[in-house]
């Protein structure tokens, strides 16, 4: 079993630091938000309002649009669509806003899209750290929010949801959202001060559940439109950050359908942890769900476990949830025995796209 309080070992495996990048997030969250406040949109983006929102971007760079979701979701009165594809759905005109996400700046499907929405007059916001899509907005004249280069894309989180949050509270499409950010930084300061690498296994929530998580396969169940942003976000974060599958769904739709297929392969299922992730503004019938399902899969697979969000708002809720799942993921993929910053297959699969 490797030591997760064996400092030196940290350093060793994690040698382009990952686990520092996720310490850092409430200091990243700080600079993100000085970031925003000098960043100037033109006047057309400012004129009237959109009749719909399309956030485009894919992995790291989606679960921004997904979080901008389900924060403005009981506010803002007009459609948000997260698009993670080549092309835009055939909605979007001239009325439509695209906020075309990429950290990079070079992401095929989003520079795809980005051109899309050009040839459709809709109205463009950029989010990137440079790249093609820099440049195409320098050419194009599009405004974008530049935010700092040298990041794994998935740990520039601070940068991309506040840059987003920012741009919605510019164009008026949103109210000033200082409180909630500010409360933000102050649950995610103590949550890491919770689990940080210097905190033993024995009072780190973090390290113990990726102890439990060794040799096992995550399954995280979240509520639809509230905490799904973290299930999937935990997800990817397996994937990436642990080299490790990993599998999410929401209530109520899994219990339609997943929640059967709990039979076979039955030498499999306790190779499979499930994680739910627990929120106190649960609506009370998804409340029963969590409970009831809880108790079905009882002694079906490993272990059933809950995290519960942390904070007030909505927004503080889900920094706070994604930060447990970011931490616990690194700490998997040092008990793994592996660097948990490359991600080899992505960049060998973009070399041969481009073949």
């Amino acid at each position: 079993m490797v030591d997760l309080d064996d400092m030196e070992l940290i350093g060793k495996t994690d040698p382009a630091g990952m686990l520092g990048l996720v310490e850092n997030l409430p200091q990243q969250c700080e600079k993100a938000v000085e970031n925003i406040e000098n960043f100037k949109m033109g006047p057309d983006c400012l004129k009237g309002k959109p009749s719909n929102i399309i956030i485009s971007g894919l992995g790291g760079s989606a679960i921004g649009g997904d979080f901008i979701r389900t924060c403005f979701l009981n506010e803002i009165k007009i459609p948000i669509v997260v698009n993670r594809y080549y092309h835009l759905p055939k909605f979007v005109r001239k009325r439509s806003l695209v906020i075309a996400v990429s950290y990079s700046g070079n992401t095929e499907e989003t520079l795809s899209a980005y051109n899309e929405a050009k040839e459709r007059k809709a109205k463009i916001v950029c989010l990137t750290s440079g790249g093609k899509m820099g440049e195409n907005c320098k050419s194009d004249n599009i405004p974008f929010l530049s935010i700092p280069r040298g990041f794994p894309p998935r740990a520039s989180l601070g940068y991309q949801t506040l840059g987003l949050i920012g741009i919605f509270v510019k164009l008026g499409l949103v109210k000033d959202k200082s409180a909630e950010i500010k409360e933000s930084i102050e649950v995610l300061k103590s949550l890491c001060n919770e689990m940080k690498r210097d905190v033993p296994i024995e009072k780190n929530i973090a390290k113990k559940l990726a102890v439990k998580l060794q040799d096992k396969i995550p399954v995280i169940y979240a509520n639809q439109d509230l905490t799904d942003v973290a299930a999937l976000r935990w997800k990817d974060q397996f994937n990436e950050n642990s080299k490790s599958l990993a599998f999410n769904n929401v209530f109520p739709e899994l219990n339609h359908n997943e929640i059967v297929g709990w039979e076979f392969p039955s030498t499999l299922l306790k190779k499979f942890v499930v994680i739910m992730i627990r929120d106190k503004k649960e609506n009370p019938q998804v409340k029963k769900r969590f409970e009831i399902t809880g108790n079905l899969l009882g002694g079906l697979a490993s272990e059933i476990v809950e995290v519960w969000t942390k904070g007030k708002s909505i927004m503080a809720r889900l920094y706070s949830s994604i930060l447990i799942g970011d931490f616990i993921s690194v700490y998997l993929a040092l008990l793994n025995g592996i660097d948990p910053t490359p991600v080899k297959r992505i960049e060998e699969l973009k070399k041969q796209l481009v073949m």
